[in-house]
């Protein structure tokens, strides 16, 4: 079994690989970089050449973009309908408001944003202001609006690699990008991809593992990137119908789908909804999905049948 790793998108990459008969170690590894680089082309804004950040500054009107962007913007707005924004692609201004985005943090003198900072921002933004052409792959720019695919576009790159990999005749692997995981088939022994569901720092939810056959795992949490100012939180997932980071007592959030891509978009989703909404919303969907929540009396787990599901098969492997 062969291990590959790399650098793409500000963090870090890694594939755990059964390869095939005559497969060239060097050559596996430079069809992943390849697909992970052209991921960043397409969807990076802090890449100025992107065709994200081209958009982005691109004055109003309608613009044609390519397939690829058009695919992921498509399904984008497809989850943003289907949760009523909690996925929202169009929210590229207000991440950089906040600080979070390509411009930095902001100075300790200017933060947090005003209240006319964030409905400036607001103005620019929403996934029902964005206008599209589909027949001809356009999106319209009405001035301003930012794109941010940040929330899906790891996943998505999970997704690419994996998909890659499977081409060129390495079916069973595990790929990794940032802490969003994907496992395809199982390793030489006949045993799954074993991996540990990420917890939220104190948390005291207990050790949990999960099999990863042709199975993704996401995690969204307020502790990966937050400022802490005037003795608040605030995390990088904004919700789209304050303008705001959110701030409803979820510190974490797992979610277990075949698609990396949705995985890393219900997990935001979930957190931008809410513990108890989430979780109604989770549980409806039959989705696999751990929410934690922090109260007063301490952290609260609560997970849906499908995920309890997999851990039930977990306990019964192990």
């Amino acid at each position: 079994m062969w291990t590959l790793k790399g650098e793409t998108m500000g963090t870090t990459w890694s594939a755990r690989v059964v390869p095939p008969p005559s497969a060239d170690h060097a050559a596996l590894e430079a069809a992943i970089q390849a697909e992970l680089d052209a991921v960043t082309a397409l969807f990076s804004p802090w890449v100025r050449s992107s065709e994200i950040s081209r958009f982005n500054t691109a004055p109003a009107g309608m613009w044609a973009v390519s397939p690829e962007f058009w695919s992921l913007v498509d399904q984008a707005m497809d989850l943003a309908d289907e949760t009523n924004g909690a996925v929202d692609p169009t929210l590229g201004a207000l991440v950089d408001l906040w600080g979070f985005g390509p411009p930095g943090p902001r100075s300790a003198e200017t933060f947090p944003p005003t209240d006319e900072e964030v409905a400036a921002a607001l103005a620019v933004s929403g996934w029902r202001a964005l206008r599209t052409h589909r027949e001809g792959r356009g999106l319209m720019q009405m001035g301003g609006m930012k794109l941010d695919l940040s929330g899906i576009a790891k996943g998505h790159a999970v997704d690419r690699v994996s998909d890659r990999l499977t081409v060129l005749g390495a079916t069973a692997h595990l790929v990794e990008i940032g802490g969003e995981l994907k496992g395809r088939g199982v390793k030489p022994d006949g045993q799954p991809w074993w991996v540990e569901i990420e917890p939220a720092p104190d948390s005291g939810v207990p050790r949990t593992l999960a099999a990863l056959i042709d199975l993704a795992v996401a995690t969204s949490g307020d502790y990966r990137r937050a400022f802490t100012a005037g003795g608040r939180l605030y995390p990088h997932t904004i919700d789209g119908a304050t303008g705001r980071p959110v701030d409803n007592g979820v510190t974490s959030v797992t979610v277990l789908h075949d698609s990396a891509m949705k995985a890393d978009a219900y997990a935001t989703a979930l957190t931008v909804m809410g513990a108890e909404a989430g979780a109604e919303y989770a549980a409806m969907l039959g989705l696999a999905a751990q929410i934690v929540e922090r109260t007063p009396d301490g952290p609260v787990e609560r997970m849906t049948t499908a995920f309890a599901a997999l851990l039930e098969d977990d306990s019964a492997e192990t």
